[in-house]
């Protein structure tokens, strides 16, 4: 299909055959990356599977802290196969895109988390234009931590009702990677008008937008930067309890404290970083004297951890930047999620609606918009 594309493109008066041909002598971006930055840092690498390649590479190759993200085929029976054999079908391989990254700068949970804003996850027949198995989404872990995280992300979105069809992307473990050939390598770069006839005939961007909504790509764009300051910091600027719960895994009084009744319209967010975590569109009244949500706000800040303390396994929540604890999630909740995060009041900071756009956090308004009533009737 992106063959279509591209030939449309041919056939009408403007000249790109001197790009092409620029490609093929470049060198594989994998031979060329280590330059002294490179070869000092800790690297770390993530595998991915969301569609045409040049789509998912340009995705993650944008975000901070990625140093590169090189094209490829993988998960096949053919060995080294080319672009033509992939595409047609039969090698087993699909389409993927292989990251090197900075963990110092991002995070694995980030680099998924972007993963799954720009594909289809519940498409088990391709993706959007392009058809077949070896275009299907998966995510390849390289060891045990990223196959549980990525189960765990996926879990979260499944849950989120995001999507009204299951989540089906398959996680798999990584195996044998082949880079794509130099003229699919950076093709977004080099072939830049060509490429955005494709993805916008694709379809993708149109149903990015549809699901996350025109702010995506401002996020992305600013990409905000939640840090968590230095332990003198935040001696200075969290009160002791405040201390206790995010940094020393506490739990303050039920019925006696700041948001357990708390019913003002805005969102909740980290005390210590400013990430958002929670909207009171969420928010319901459990009975147990706690803040308690149905649902993130965020499901890519909040983590959930294994805790075994006090002779019982419970689910900690914590998140995602500063790694503050915040509470932890049962499953008594009403619906539609059957979820229950019981939070510390003491772990969040509370954002109503109308200084949102003052904060920072513009792109929440929406949740609070009056519904529209239809006109009345005539008598």
């Amino acid at each position: 299909m992106k063959k279509i594309a591209i030939v449309a493109i041919v056939l009408s008066a403007i000249s790109f055959y001197f790009n092409d041909a620029q490609s093929m002598n470049v060198k594989s971006k994998s031979d060329t990356m280590h330059n002294d930055k490179t070869m000092t840092m800790a690297v770390s690498e993530a595998t991915f599977a969301g569609g045409c390649f040049w789509c998912t590479e340009s995705d993650l190759e944008k975000l901070d802290g990625v140093l590169e993200a090189v094209s490829g085929y993988t998960n096949g029976h053919k060995k080294d196969p080319s672009y033509k054999e992939v595409s047609r079908g039969g090698t087993g391989h699909v389409e993927a895109v292989r990251v090197k990254y900075d963990p110092s700068m991002v995070t694995y949970s980030q680099i998924l988390d972007a993963f799954w804003k720009h594909i289809d996850p519940t498409d088990s027949g391709g993706q959007f234009v392009d058809r077949g198995p070896q275009y299907r989404s998966a995510i390849f872990y390289h060891n045990e931590e990223q196959k549980e995280l990525a189960e765990k992300s996926k879990e979260e979105l499944n849950r989120s009702g995001r999507f009204n069809k299951p989540v089906i992307t398959e996680i798999i473990k990584t195996g044998t990677f082949y880079p794509a050939e130099a003229n699919h390598q950076d093709y977004y770069k080099k072939n830049p008008l060509r490429y955005k006839y494709y993805r916008y005939n694709s379809g993708r961007d149109q149903f990015i937008e549809k699901v996350w909504g025109k702010s995506i790509n401002k996020k992305e764009a600013k990409q905000r930067k939640y840090m968590k300051p230095s332990k003198m910091e935040l001696r200075k600027k969290l009160t002791p309890l405040q201390y206790k719960v995010t940094q020393k895994e506490g739990t303050e009084r039920p019925f006696n404290n700041e948001y357990w009744d708390h019913k003002g319209e805005g969102i909740y967010v980290d005390i210590v970083s400013g990430e958002p975590l929670f909207s009171s569109t969420d928010k319901f009244s459990s009975g147990t004297g706690w803040p308690s949500f149905t649902r993130p706000l965020e499901s890519g800040n909040i983590i959930e951890k294994k805790d075994r303390s006090f002779f019982t396994e419970r689910t900690e929540v914590r998140s995602r930047y500063a790694n503050s604890h915040l509470g932890h999630l049962f499953t008594d909740g009403p619906p539609p999620t059957g979820f229950r995060y019981c939070i510390n009041s003491a772990a969040l900071r509370f954002i109503p609606k109308k200084e949102l756009e003052k904060e920072g956090y513009e792109e929440y308004k929406k949740l609070f918009k009056a519904p529209t009533l239809p006109p009345k009737r005539g008598l």
